[in-house]
């Protein structure tokens, strides 16, 4: 959604065209620009999703600073990583409420599991949240806003998109295959409905591994990049009278996962002399169905509502079998379920509580009830598993200052409760200043408090290979947050050429932050601990300029990460620091209906402290761990025919061809580890070809 205002220049006589920012609701007590609000806020409107042909979110997010993509091959599984925190401390929203996963309520999301279907656009808050979303918002928030209106009575999409995986691509058998519907409705000016469905079929990624049939005992049966299949159903009603607005939204996931055992057994019968190989393969298949009831509006006082209730089920089944690779029989076949969760969710809101020009509030509260069991991660082999729930409830309040025009501060208290721990308060002060000649000052602190989750609290995985255990007794985490943002915005050439400047500065300290670190050598064993203190300093810089159809961006930022254990034998607390750079190009063509563009994200060499032992004392050692720098490079290009109603995407992801990133570790006496080895991040340089037709009428 976009504005245009005329502004007259005091010392020219001319006219300059200034065009504000997309409307945004995240945090927000009404939607409003983005500069009027007192957060730092980016949105990635639908132009942009489109360009890139993203499916989920996960195809979406390599190329902003400072939020990282981190996949997983052997699971399928990709998670973010945003201010160096990782998944925990991020909040991924639909319509403001937290998704249920494997892992929890709105944290540590799989991203491949989120599809970017019949979306608006997805807005990202940057600096602490943990007054209006939780402390699960420490380091921010994103939000996907699902259409609910149309211009037109009717509206369908329908798309077709194949994808290369690396150089392999079949029809059916590799590569990535997508198709995906989407019917909207306006019954008249007060009902509307939607419903959708897509499909996501990833073949999975070969390298240099044989696939299912593969009979050899080398090791190579299997896929280096497991395949997956992804069924996405949606459906929404929207009723809209007067001043108020009512939605109920309905999703509906699927996902099968399958696992080919690289293990081979010969299995020779000594009767007969002949072999039938075989090996216990799994299939993984979790099923989430999300029901979101919301009603908000303004009441004749001016108060603002906003409640929503949310019921949410994920369960993730498990079929383990003996596969018998040349007559492909099943055997001692298991099927289970392995995690089920079922989380009531509430929020609501009331905002202008005070009319006043220069004084405004809001109250809210929230509440979540999470009951389920994890088999897999509690090492529970029993059929009936022990049902764990978690309750929490928060109530929450602050207030908008406007001290004049141009300074406006937002302090915030929220109390928050959870059915383990005590009670605790988290504070946020939020403060935005403009200037003259464009510049916009913002500052967010805030405090956060985080209670460990199931698998940091009960996960049990021990076997012949594996010693990997939760720890009932960590202490919940606390921490600071400090956001600075200054911003300018200028228009030359009489409003023909937009120039915009970002500098950030981001400051984290966590006590008692949980990782999962090595406790002990020999045996090889993990264990969830608190480390004393976690730091986090970073430095970000932001450049974009917009001259007729060109637009180009480029950015960098400098951080440095810093963690602190007692009983430390060979670690300090000095920050190891990381680059990154990312750019931006593209070119519209009108005459044609044609888009270019072209994106690039560098990572350079990243150092972590990792706990990989304990000295003859117990003492625990630290060892530096580093990765290779790396970088992402993706092209596409966009052509409208037939009247804009139908639209071919042509692009490349991937194009430097990144798999694997090798890694290595830095021993107590300054030596290099003799075992280096690599992080899958990638399946090679991909192609795609997307085609999107639009019946609108």
């Amino acid at each position: 959604m976009n504005f245009s205002i005329y502004a007259q220049e005091k010392k020219k006589d001319s006219t300059k065209l200034e065009k504000l920012d997309e409307v945004v609701v995240t945090g927000q007590y009404n939607p409003q620009s983005i500069k009027k609000s007192v957060y730092n806020v980016r949105v990635i409107n639908k132009e942009q999703i489109q360009q890139i042909a993203a499916v989920n979110v996960a195809d979406l997010l390599n190329f902003n600073l400072n939020l990282n993509i981190i996949p997983n091959g052997e699971t399928g599984r990709s998670r973010v990583s945003f201010f160096g925190l990782d998944a925990r401390y991020f909040n991924i929203l639909i319509d403001n409420i937290p998704i249920v996963s494997d892992n929890g309520v709105g944290s540590n999301i799989d991203l491949t599991q989120i599809n970017l279907d019949d979306i608006e656009r997805i807005e990202i808050v940057e600096g602490s949240m943990a007054v209006q979303y939780g402390s699960d918002a420490m380091s921010g928030v994103l939000n996907i806003i699902t259409k609910k209106s149309s211009d037109h009575k009717w509206r369908i999409n329908t798309t077709i998109q194949e994808e290369t995986v690396s150089d392999e691509y079949e029809w059916f058998d590799k590569g990535r295959h997508i198709q995906g519907l989407t019917i909207s409705h306006n019954f008249n000016e007060k009902w509307y409905a939607s419903a959708g469905i897509t499909r996501n079929d990833f073949a999975g990624f070969f390298n240099n591994r044989q696939g299912r049939d593969y009979i050899e005992t080398d090791g190579l049966r299997g896929y280096e990049w497991l395949p997956k299949e992804q069924l996405t159903t949606n459906a929404l009603v929207n009723y809209k009278i007067n001043n108020h607005q009512f939605f109920y939204k309905f999703e509906y996931y699927n996902e099968t996962i399958n696992f080919y055992n690289a293990t081979v057994r010969t299995n020779v019968n000594t009767q007969t002399s002949t072999i039938n190989p075989s090996a216990t393969d799994r299939i993984y298949t979790t099923n989430r169905l999300f029901n979101h009831l919301n009603g908000n509006g303004v009441f004749n006082s001016g108060i603002r509502y906003n409640v929503s209730l949310s019921y949410q089920e994920q369960k993730r089944n498990l079929n383990e079998f003996n596969y018998f690779i040349l007559t492909q029989e099943r055997t001692a076949e298991i099927d289970e379920t392995n995690q089920s969760s079922k989380v009531f969710f509430s929020k609501g809101t009331l905002s202008n509580l005070f009319r006043g020009e220069r004084f405004n509030a809001q109250a809210g509260y929230e509440f979540t009830y999470q009951e389920g069991f994890d088999r897999e991660a509690a090492g529970e082999t029993n059929l009936n598993p022990k049902r764990r729930n978690i309750r929490d409830i928060a109530t929450f309040t602050s207030a908008e200052i406007r001290l004049n025009e141009k300074l406006k501060l937002r302090p915030g208290i929220r109390i928050l409760h959870n059915s383990q721990f005590d009670f605790k308060s988290v504070y946020e002060l939020t403060a935005r200043q403009l200037f003259n000649r464009g510049y916009e000052l913002r500052v967010n602190i805030g405090t956060s408090y985080r209670v460990p989750d199931f698998t940091e609290l009960y996960y049990y995985f021990v076997d012949a290979n594996h010693d990997v255990r939760g720890n009932e007794n960590l202490n919940p985490e606390e921490g600071l947050t400090a956001f600075l943002s200054l911003k300018k915005k200028s228009w030359l050439n009489d409003g023909k050429l937009k120039l915009e400047n970002n500098l950030k500065f981001t400051y984290i300290d966590l006590r008692d932050r949980i990782e999962l670190a090595t406790v002990s050598t020999l045996p090889l064993q993990f264990k969830y601990i608190n480390i004393n203190k976690y730091n986090f300093l970073g430095l970000t810089s932001n450049n974009s300029i917009k001259y007729r159809n060109w637009n180009a961006s480029l950015g960098a930022t400098l951080f440095g990460i810093s963690r602190t254990l007692e009983n430390q034998v060979n670690a300090n607390d000095k920050h190891l620091f990381q680059f990154q750079l990312n750019s931006s190009l593209s070119y519209r063509i009108p005459k044609w209906n044609t888009m270019l563009s072209m994106v690039l994200n560098y990572n350079g060499e990243e150092q972590n402290y990792r706990v990989t032992g304990n000295d003859d004392n117990g003492n625990s050692t630290f060892s530096i761990e580093t990765i290779d720098a790396y970088a992402w490079m993706d092209a596409s290009l966009r052509q409208s025919f037939l009247n804009n109603s139908l639209e071919a995407t042509l692009g490349a992801r991937n194009l430097l061809d990144v798999t694997r990133v090798d890694s290595d570790f830095l021993s107590s006496n300054g030596a290099h580890s003799s075992n280096a080895n690599s992080r899958l991040l990638g399946y090679g340089r991909s192609f795609y070809l997307k085609l999107l037709y639009k019946l609108n009428f």
